[in-house]
């Protein structure tokens, strides 16, 4: 789920009691925000950032293949079971590259 301004309030300060809803961030337990809105946004678009750069491993988890293919070809000593659940992961990855200057 892309991040919000709750995510990033939590992030600048971990165990805080905040609440968000939508649209505004209620601190609980200080009378003032205890950080600025340019330092929310700022954490909240690195948040956004980090998100968006890893959108290949979302798209990529639900097209690899059950993890007990692999096991099951293991425990049977099947070489060629496993040889295709590494190349059906393989092809997975091939679509759904990793954007190199995010690495």
């Amino acid at each position: 789920m892309k991040p919000t301004l709750f995510n990033a309030a939590i992030s600048l300060v971990p165990g805080t009691q905040v609440s968000y809803n939508g649209t505004t961030l209620i601190w609980h337990e200080y009378k003032e925000p205890p950080v600025t809105e340019t330092e929310l946004s700022a954490e909240l678009q690195r948040l956004i950032t980090e998100y968006e750069a890893k959108e290949y491993q979302r798209l990529r988890a639900p097209e690899y293949p059950p993890i007990t293919e692999y096991i099951d070809g293991v425990v049977k000593g099947d070489q060629a079971q496993i040889d295709k659940y590494i190349a059906d992961c393989l092809a997975v990855k091939a679509k759904y590259p990793k954007v190199s200057e995010l690495n």
